[in-house]
């Protein structure tokens, strides 16, 4: 389900006063295939902060021949490949040895957001030695850290127009999501009163009175012991943040862009905003606190959401993965407990159009560079809608598009422990060992082909996602319903147009409390089934057809 830009950042303004190419990989054109690294013995093995420097482990199982018998180690920004940036430190050859230089944090030589690279001199010439590997632990150097605000799965995007009235409260969530559009907030010196930040040896500016309305709304929240997870996209709008549109995404008409991390100018103001952001809404900048940020929605939906000229699925998760590295160090080097989430859809091995990447394939993509490039706690969030995404019956797909295996066309919360059992993989896991938090940040239930179908459904939903014990967060999609969106039959709210609760408003009013069981009865007369024994013994119902509800 896609977010609508305009109807959002109005409702924001009106309500809330009332309340980041490795040359090594990257391709272009229409070659999937990963260009691996030839001809590079040498690994970092890790890049840590101690104290106020970066310690690099190198290691080799064969020394490579060199001029001078150095390694010499460079610090490249996310845009230069190879030995294009600049020299850190100079160590002796060694099979196992070590590197120390300064981080220079929030300086002009700051190292916080480059990758790293060793090279060797052959010839007269640097010649590359080791493929690229990022900081892995930003959150060293937090002096905003807080204490999250964890606690029930139960969420939803909420209609800020009643939020200031105990609406949220009394529904029982406790978590709630929003966007954040960087040319909302991004302006420059020259209009009025707009909030300075120094960093990096430059000076940016940000919008005051749209960061005070996000101020005013994030408190809120809090104040009604909400968690806030933050979705923050490029709608490319401003004359004040075209500097953030990658080059490959100029010119192009969508409601989200690819971030420019392809020069200079894009990536140092990136580092900029996640350094602001981590900064202010760390809960003790008196602004109030995000725990959880998600970087761009649905980016597997390049024509859509995460916009690049080029088809290259290797070129655009490079893209991506770039701007991901720098926002997620900006911001854990500021509030080392924060989340931070890569989104992706529920077309697992379909795509309804031909312009996206499948999700499976974007996924594996994303997770190959993080383990080659240095492995961190990077969160996935996941929209497991219905497919059709009108289909009313989250318990009843249509079987040509809901399957029990990793083939399927779609992961729908029907079949979505296929995705926990897929992240369950080594390959998958934190630097922890551990199983990554999945957030199901994206979700929703028609009520237009009736109302007890979004009652059943959204009862299925969350209560398949509260049984599964890697998933933090169920956030439905969305509070009041969205005139636009009916007109393709996706009434998704909790309330009709006119205000009123739906009857999905009260089972969902139910769910994760001591009413749970009159929910839970509900749900299952309308589905012929005991919910529970449904969900406890992962029973699958799936219907015949292409799934077009008639």
């Amino acid at each position: 389900m896609k977010r609508l830009r305009k109807i959002m950042t109005a409702i924001l303004v009106t309500a809330a006063a009332v309340m980041l190419a490795s040359g090594t990989a990257a391709v272009s054109g229409d070659d999937l295939q990963v260009v691996e690294a030839a001809g590079r013995p040498v690994a970092i093995d890790s890049c840590l902060i101690s104290g106020g420097n970066v310690v690099c482990q190198i290691t080799t199982g064969s020394v490579p021949s060199s001029d001078d018998g150095k390694f010499y180690v460079y610090a490249d920004e996310v845009y230069q490949d190879g030995t294009t940036g600049t020299i850190v430190a100079t160590v002796e050859t060694g099979t196992s040895v070590t590197a120390s230089f300064p981080l220079n944090y929030n300086t002009a030589d700051s190292n916080l957001s480059r990758k790293f690279l060793v090279a060797v001199k052959r010839g007269g010439q640097m010649v590359q030695v080791s493929d690229e590997h990022y900081i892995t632990n930003p959150e060293a150097i937090a002096s905003h850290t807080s204490a999250r605000k964890d606690g029930s799965i139960k969420g939803i995007l909420p209609d800020l127009t009643k939020a200031s009235n105990g609406e949220l409260q009394a529904l029982g969530v406790h978590q709630v999501v929003y966007n954040m559009y960087v040319d909302d907030i991004c302006v420059d010196a020259s209009v009025p009163g707009a909030i300075p930040f120094n960093y990096n040896g430059q000076t940016y500016y940000f919008n005051n009175g749209m960061v005070g309305k996000y101020d005013s709304m994030i408190k809120s929240f809090n104040s009604y012991g909400l968690q806030v997870t933050m979705v923050l996209l490029n709608g490319g709008r401003s004359p004040y943040t075209q500097d953030l549109i990658h080059p490959t995404a100029t010119g192009a008409d969508c409601p989200g862009y690819a971030l420019n991390v392809a020069d200079a100018s894009g990536t140092n103001h990136l580092k900029a905003i996640g350094a602001f952001l981590g900064q202010r809404y760390s809960g003790t900048a008196g602004c109030g606190q995000v725990d959880n940020w998600i970087l761009g929605n649905e980016v597997n939906a390049r024509t859509s959401w995460w916009y690049s000229s080029s088809t290259s699925l290797d070129y655009n998760v490079n893209i991506y993965v770039k701007a991901f590295r720098i926002i997620y160090n900006e911001l854990k080097s500021q509030n080392a407990n924060v989340r931070v989430y890569n989104s992706i859809d529920q077309e697992w091995n379909r795509k309804s159009n031909p312009g996206s990447f499948l999700a499976k394939e974007y996924l594996d993509q994303f997770n190959y560079y993080m383990n080659r490039e240095g492995n961190i706690d990077w969160g996935l969030s996941y929209h497991p809608y219905n497919s059709p995404l009108y289909d009313p019956y989250a318990w009843n797909g249509p079987a040509v598009w809901v399957k029990q295996n990793i083939s399927t066309p779609y992961i729908t919360m029907q079949n979505i422990d296929i995705l926990i059992d897929y992240m369950h993989q080594p390959k998958f896991l934190n630097p922890a060992g551990q199983v990554r938090s999945i957030s199901l940040a994206e979700i929703g239930y028609t009520s237009s082909f009736g109302t007890e179908a979004q009652e059943a459904s959204v009862a299925y939903g969350y209560l398949k996602a509260a049984s599964l014990p890697d998933v933090d967060a169920f956030i439905l999609f969305r509070q009041t319903d969205d005139a636009h969106e009916m007109e393709s039959n996706l009434a998704l709210g909790l309330y009709d147009l006119n205000g009123n609760k739906k009857p999905a408003y009260y089972i969902y009013q139910d769910l994760g409390t001591a009413n749970e069981a009159k929910a839970k009865a509900r749900a299952s007369e309308i589905i012929g089934m005991d919910i529970d024994q449904m969900i406890s013994q992962n029973i699958v119902w799936t219907r015949g057809g292409d799934g077009v509800v008639h």
